[in-house]
């Protein structure tokens, strides 16, 4: 099957996954951005709206205190509704996506283990009501949507369990859960141990199948893992010859 062979591929996810949760690491899978040297600088294309850009900015500046890492603020090439992926970037939107469920996905395009793009989308359908129109809902998913496309994964997936001052943590509380925390910086520090003979840095080896999805799980592939309250929370959509789309969900509560 496809999806046997993108998993066995891509380093058998879900058994990285287990593997990971019994010594306390959060990568994602083992997937990250090729490049030849450390810190290197990765591109977030800002699509936003005026409302949301201070956020973006927050976000930015927090991972660029990793020691592997730079962010950088750019202006962005997709149209927001679509949030079309651009090779070698991340693209930000936000945008009326519809009453599907979601606050944000995060999504990755992957050849073999290495990051080749990825898109990150706020739905306003949900950030326009008033329980989640604040500044404490907003920042805490955009540092987690945007730290999901560098390789990290969630610390916890335990919406009862106390908040462990990350962005990287579910919760139903993001008052302190709004930016990283040193236990994110130290695995973007084990990611990023090793170098790579090539790069995805602003490349153009993205194909042109799958650049974009729609807004509802069908469009995402096979879930792959849920959450602890029962929802789909990990997607693999298969696009042949050892490419991939990988999607994280963060669930409106």
């Amino acid at each position: 099957m496809k999806l046997f062979r993108i998993l066995s591929l891509f380093g058998l996810f879900a058994l990285a996954f287990n593997i990971n949760l019994a010594s306390a690491n959060h990568a994602w899978g083992g997937y990250h951005w090729a490049r030849t040297s450390n810190p290197f600088t990765l591109k977030l294309g800002d699509n936003l709206s005026t409302s949301w850009d201070s956020y973006l900015n927050v976000a930015s500046a927090d991972w660029s205190q990793s020691t592997v890492l730079d962010t950088t603020v750019v202006p962005g090439s997709a149209n927001p509704k679509n949030c079309k992926a651009v090779s070698g970037q991340v693209q930000v939107c936000n945008s009326r996506y519809g009453n599907n469920g979601w606050l944000g996905i995060a999504s990755i395009w992957i050849s073999g283990s290495h990051i080749t793009a990825g898109t990150v989308k706020m739905n306003d359908t949900y950030f326009n009501t008033s329980r989640y129109n604040t500044p404490a809902w907003k920042q805490f998913v955009v540092c987690q949507e945007v730290g999901h496309t560098f390789g990290l994964d969630h610390q916890d997936e335990n919406f009862d369990n106390p908040n462990m001052n990350t962005c990287m943590d579910y919760t139903s509380n993001p008052s302190t859960n709004q930016h990283p925390n040193a236990h994110d910086y130290e695995e973007l520090e084990l990611i990023y141990a090793h170098l790579d003979s090539t790069t995805t840095i602003g490349s153009s080896i993205l194909n042109s199948r799958g650049q974009e999805f729609g807004e509802e799980a069908s469009d995402w592939g096979r879930s792959i893992r849920t959450s602890s309250d029962g929802k789909p929370s990990l997607f693999v959509k298969d696009l042949g010859n050892g490419n991939a789309v990988i999607t994280h969900i963060i669930w409106a509560q």
